[in-house]
């Protein structure tokens, strides 16, 4: 899910490949003709939808515009931003139309080379609004008709589709705000299942040293940033999304580590200096992208 978020490294285009184009809260199926022809949208909707049947993660941040379509909205009767235009040199294009002082001989014949690719009229004073629209909803919504199609597939085929129809309620589990899927201290903190005295007593670390380790952790939780703690609970559960329960262990050993599976957290107990505490869990946390939240 963090590849389909973020982005795949595919050998046949240097660089990666980015199934979702554009800003947070904005994004839409990429446009690319080799991810489209080799169905990467039904398994983009596989993911999603198996993620969603196992409690795993979401994908976050798709226009709104797109999961109208998505989940059978005319595009005519979508609410479209123009933030929803991946393609910056399009949507400079299309802002032009915005307003109502005179368009320049250039302008124009910028604006009529877009629009006859796409086999719109050319911009009159009477039509320019409408154009405005017209641009907006085939940057956004036609081109990524088809890719819109092999997604709700790839959804159907996981078998929840009955219930995002029915339950428009769940729409927004599956495909949350970027908002949404922030986390915050409080929110970390309350899921956290805190070192008991009696486990301690069965442990080589003495309480002291728990106390101690654990008042760090929560320290750094209530200072962190909400990329920080995101990066935290990634580490300490193998993905972005909170569990019903975080476990803490304070344990012999030179740097964090976590059981990812347990959802266990496991903190050395020699840090005696917060400082040092706070340069050895960042260094943990960074690991994620190369390794297995291991360190």
């Amino acid at each position: 899910m963090s590849k389909l978020q973020y982005g795949f490294d595919i050998k046949f285009t240097p660089g990666g490949t980015l199934l979702f184009e554009g800003e947070k809260d904005h994004l839409i199926p990429s446009t690319s003709h080799f991810l489209l022809e080799s169905d990467f949208f039904v398994v983009a909707g596989r993911m999603i939808g198996h993620s969603f049947l196992h409690g795993g993660p979401s994908l976050g941040g798709l226009s709104p515009a797109i999961l109208h379509v998505l989940f059978g909205g005319s595009p005519e009767e979508a609410t479209i931003d123009i933030k929803d235009c991946a393609d910056l040199d399009i949507r400079e294009t299309i802002k032009m139309l915005d307003g109502t002082a005179e368009l320049s001989a250039d302008v124009k014949d910028t604006i009529n080379e877009l629009a006859m690719s796409w086999d719109l009229p050319l911009v009159t004073s009477e039509n320019r609004r409408w154009l405005l629209d017209k641009l907006l909803i085939h940057a956004v919504l036609r081109r990524t008709s088809r890719q819109v199609k092999q997604l709700r597939r790839g959804l159907k085929e996981t078998l929840i589709w009955p219930l995002l129809t029915e339950r428009k309620d769940t729409i927004p589990l599956l495909f949350p705000g970027t908002s949404d899927m922030q986390c915050t201290p409080q929110m970390v903190l309350e899921k956290i299942n805190w070192p008991s005295q009696d486990q301690e007593e069965e442990s080589d670390v003495s309480l002291e040293d728990a106390c101690r380790i654990t008042g760090y952790l929560r320290t750094f939780i209530e200072n962190a940033s909400p990329n920080l703690l995101g990066k935290l609970v990634r580490f300490w559960v193998g993905w972005d999304v909170l569990p019903r329960q975080l476990d803490v262990e304070v344990v012999e050993s030179s740097f964090p580590g976590s059981s990812t599976c347990f959802h266990l957290l496991k903190l050395p107990a020699h840090c005696k200096d917060y400082n040092i505490f706070e340069r050895d869990i960042l260094a943990a946390i960074w690991s994620v992208d190369t390794g297995f939240g291991l360190v």
